[in-house]
């Protein structure tokens, strides 16, 4: 997402820094017994909302209905449903709120009504072209409109309803009994004027907009996004701007993001939007225990208008809509959270938070932990605070729409009716009791879910970076960690969280903030500052998830470490008789020891010597070391390593970002500054990416020479590219790389041996020659050809992106498969009989569905792809009859003897 800076008015803007808690009137609290939640009962818990946190309250539809769609069939848009109470006491509910500094939004449901409202009654009866009539969309063609799809698949055939009375059918996008108004009638553009003058006027905050990306009909197109709908908008934003300023529009546009934000316009449409598409990857996320399907979605967000803002949440009233996801991605959702067909719903999952994540108490608070510090406001759904159950068997999505659990007492003190009065019974699932969860027992147990949630949202409200700031993602090496930047003026904010049942390390880049100090912000401890490198070590426990303020500080950070000091008249002299001799035996074993990439720093170094070199007419001059280390045991190893000499900025930028590059102090004559490794100088980089691209050889000493060769692939990109611009890359241990442009991938093998490099030829062979799509290509190469050999220097690639290996993941999916055994009834552990045979395996669909379920579908096709990947990538290897180092060799009974 790109960056957005404004200044903000608390008083217009006050969305931006808002907590919304989602509730329906008759779920909440009944207070005259007759077993229906209503106005009474909620006023009666305004103050538990106010000692919860939050400060906005979004009201469901409260009208008068047949509740054949829970009321957002509406029958009255101008009345309240008697159930509920009237209107003094909405406006009674209103005045308490605003005393307590909680805003109220409520439903503007204004695609369809019920086709009991007057409206509805008065068009069917009305003539066909009448301004009654004209109210909705009505055709004595129902194939008009033929491109827009069903929503409600599971209950609906088609988008047109015959009525008998009007002897037409009626357009409708949702349920048959919600026929949509017409929004190319004036007439009705002007009742949603007035509709919502009338609640404001009574002092209603703001609307939420019901499904508005459908207002408009458009034969050949989908029926969503028209321009007409848009044109509306802004009709109607503009009158509320100029007669209720401070009113916010929340738009349900439930699409990818680059289609939802168009409803934000250039901020003169709604001021709010659900971001959809987030919710259910934050569940993938967690279940995948990768980052990639968070920080996706939000490189697909556009920037939007820096008075605007997204709405975000896990759970809501409806189903946990998986719309905005791909076909695999929704069955990879339905197989991991909806385990019983019966809790899938039209494109959904009908389950609230707590039961979706198993009831895990750390799971629920890291998805919490997301919804509060990704960007937008949360919105948080009643009784998820204190981890309430469902019931999917109530059908339709009455399962999540229970009555609020507030007591163990009876009906968990929602009402003092008879139980069977309720509108919907309790939850009685013995995880999910109401004697168990339930407010008044939370509320006296500060490690509660309640209390959790409580403390979170107060420490959202302290810091306004969550709700205005800007996000980067921090590209951390391992990918089941996400790590990102909240920053807003002159507060910064850093969130780690760790997305894995298991725990691990992660090495999170801070770049710019060396010296700062880290405070967690639910505790206030400090934490050790950032250090030279820029980088932060945190060893994270299972589902972990870290809130800290980057904090201006000044430690005394050590710059004082012990590096040696070489003296030379020239540069090149370091390898001449004298200053050789102290490289040999004190400066470079020093230096080895503690680089990462030497593989024998668990080994007692016997010697080192410098037995080749070779002057590179780079700028800054470098010079390329061979290095052979012979150990107290075992056979010696050889290095390569390129050394350069670099004096102020640079040397100081080195010190403060790679201190682990510099090798010694070095003078040479009167000029002072380091001896450091060459790869880490952005000059000495493009360096080499220039020569590879013009495919130099350097013949530098004699028997020695330097090449450097490209397949063709560079030119292109050069041609396009002025500025290119490398970065050291240290994800791996025993090499080194180089990135240019994100785009090249440059390895520089240490250890190094005169013979072809297995790495380098290999690919460079099923690149080049078996044209094997599934590693990244090859580009070029390094060589040093020398009088004993030719050793390969480095490789280069296309820069691919990389979230782990496949050891790795089939190694988790083995744990996952033991820990579902584990979780069986030991006592009737099923058993299967063995089929198939290492040579004729039965496939994955013939296996019964028991032991399907507990393999895993997914795992299992992973494997499988694996295995035909690799038998691909063995063909390619295997067709290289005509090279001898390619060619198959015989299997012999010597050569099966020879093995051990």
């Amino acid at each position: 997402m790109e960056p957005t800076k404004q200044a903000f008015n608390e008083k217009l803007h006050w969305y931006k820094d808002a907590i919304i808690y989602e509730l329906h009137i008759k779920a909440f609290c009944d207070s005259n017994g007759d077993g229906i939640g209503d106005f009474g009962g909620l006023m009666q818990k305004l103050d538990y909302l106010q000692e919860l946190g939050v400060n906005v309250i979004w009201l469901l539809p409260f009208y008068p209905s047949p509740l054949r769609d829970d009321g957002y069939d509406i029958a009255d848009y101008y009345n309240i449903n008697s159930s509920y109470g009237n209107i003094p006491q909405l406006k009674t509910l209103l005045h308490e709120a605003h005393q307590r500094n909680l805003k109220i939004i409520t439903e503007l449901v204004i695609n369809h009504s019920s086709d009991q409202h007057p409206w509805f009654q008065r068009a069917r009866s009305a003539p066909k072209g009448s301004p009654e009539r004209n109210y909705y969309v009505w055709t004595d063609d129902p194939s008009q409109y033929k491109d827009v799809r069903i929503i409600f698949q599971d209950f609906e055939a088609s988008n047109w309803t015959w009525d008998p009375v009007a002897e037409q059918y009626y357009w409708h996008r949702f349920f048959h009994h919600q026929p949509d108004l017409n929004y190319d009638n004036p007439l009705v553009q002007q009742e949603v004027f007035n509709l919502l003058d009338f609640w404001c006027n009574m002092g209603v905050d703001g609307f939420r907009l019901d499904a508005v990306p459908y207002l408009y009909e458009r034969e050949g197109t989908n029926g969503e996004n028209l321009p007409e709908t848009h044109a509306f908008l802004k009709r109607l934003r503009a009158h509320v701007d100029a007669k209720f300023p401070g009113t916010v529009l929340l738009a349900e546009a439930n699409m990818w993001p680059e289609d939802s934000a168009s409803y934000f316009g250039d901020g003169d449409e709604c001021h709010m939007n659900y971001h959809f598409p987030v919710m259910p990857r934050m569940f993938m996320a967690l279940q995948m225990e990768d980052r990639y399907p968070i920080t996706d979605i939000f490189d697909q967000t556009p920037a939007i208008p820096p008075t605007c803002q997204w709405a975000i949440f896990l759970r809501n009233h409806d189903e946990l809509t998986l719309e905005m996801v791909t076909d695999e991605e929704r069955d990879y959702m339905y197989k991991v959270y909806a385990k019983d067909p019966k809790a899938r719903i039209n494109l959904g999952i009908r389950h609230r938070l707590a039961p979706l994540m198993e009831n895990n108490r750390e799971k629920i608070e890291l998805l919490n932990s997301l919804l509060f510090s990704l960007p937008g406001t949360p919105v948080i759904y009643y009784g998820d605070e204190i981890g309430m159950g469902d019931n999917f068997y109530l059908g339709d999505r009455d399962g999540v729409r229970t009555p609020m659990q507030w007591s163990p007492d009876r009906n968990a003190g929602f009402s003092y009716a008879n139980p069977h009065q309720l509108y919907l019974p309790l939850i009685l699932d013995p995880e999910y009791h109401y004697e168990s969860v339930n407010v008044e027992m939370q509320r006296r147990n500060t490690s509660s879910l309640f209390w959790f949630m409580k403390r979170m949202i107060n420490m959202r409200k302290k810091h306004k970076a969550f709700g205005r700031g800007d996000l980067t993602f921090l590209n951390v090496d391992n990918p089941k960690v996400l790590a990102f930047l909240r920053k807003y003026e002159e507060e910064t904010l850093l969130i780690v969280v760790n997305l894995s049942k298991f725990a691990q390390v992660a090495e999170v880049p801070l770049e710019g903030y060396k010296g700062f100090a880290l405070i967690e912000l639910m505790s206030r401890n400090k934490f050790p500052a950032i250090g030279k490198a820029e980088t932060y070590f945190f060893t994270l426990a299972p589902h972990t998830w870290l809130w800290f303020s980057l904090e201006k500080a000044h430690p005394e950070i050590d710059q004082k470490k012990a590096i040696p000091l070489i003296q030379v008249n020239q540069f090149k002299d370091i390898v001449s008789k004298g200053p050789r001799a102290e490289m040999e035996n004190a400066i470079l074993p020093a230096y080895l020891k503690q680089s990462r990439w030497f593989t024998g720093r668990a080994k007692q170094v016997y010697n080192v010597e410098i037995i080749n070199q070779v002057n590179i007419p780079s700028s800054p001059e470098a010079l390329l070391l061979l290095i052979e280390v012979t150990y107290e045991s075992g056979l010696p190893e050889m290095y390569q390593l390129m050394v350069t000499f670099v004096q102020d900025a640079v040397a100081a930028k080195l010190g403060n970002s790679f201190p682990h590059s510099i090798i010694a102090h070095m003078h040479i004559g009167g000029q002072e500054g380091i001896l450091c490794d060459a790869l880490y100088v952005t000059s000495f980089q493009q360096w080499l990416f220039q020569n590879l691209l013009r495919n130099e050889t350097l013949a530098v000493k004699e028997n020695n020479q330097l090449k450097f060769y490209n397949n063709g692939a560079l030119g292109a990109y050069a041609a396009q590219h002025d500025d290119i611009k490398p970065k050291i890359y240290e994800g791996n241990r025993y090499q080194s790389a180089i990135t240019y442009d994100n785009s090249f991938f440059l390895t520089i093998y240490r250890r190094v041996d005169y013979y072809i490099n297995p790495d380098a030829e290999i690919t460079h062979f099923l690149s080049e020659q078996a044209k094997f799509e599934h590693i990244p290509p090859f580009l070029g190469a390094i060589e040093w050809m020398t009088d004993k050999g030719m050793i390969t220097t480095g490789m280069l690639q296309v820069m691919i992106e990389n979230h782990g290996n496949g050891y790795s993941y089939m190694k988790e999916r083995v744990y996952n498969y033991i820990e579902r055994i584990l979780a069986m009834n030991q006592d009737h552990l099923p058993s299967w009989e063995s089929q198939g045979s290492l040579t004729a395996p039965v496939s994955f669909e013939q296996l019964p569905p028991e032991l399907k379920d507990l393999l895993g579908i997914r795992a299992a096709e992973q494997a499988r792809l694996i295995g035909v990947r690799t038998g691909e990538m063995h063909l390619a290897l295997a067709s290289g009859n005509n090279l001898k180092d390619f060619r198959p060799e015989e299997f012999s009974l010597h050569y099966q003897r020879s093995l051990y």
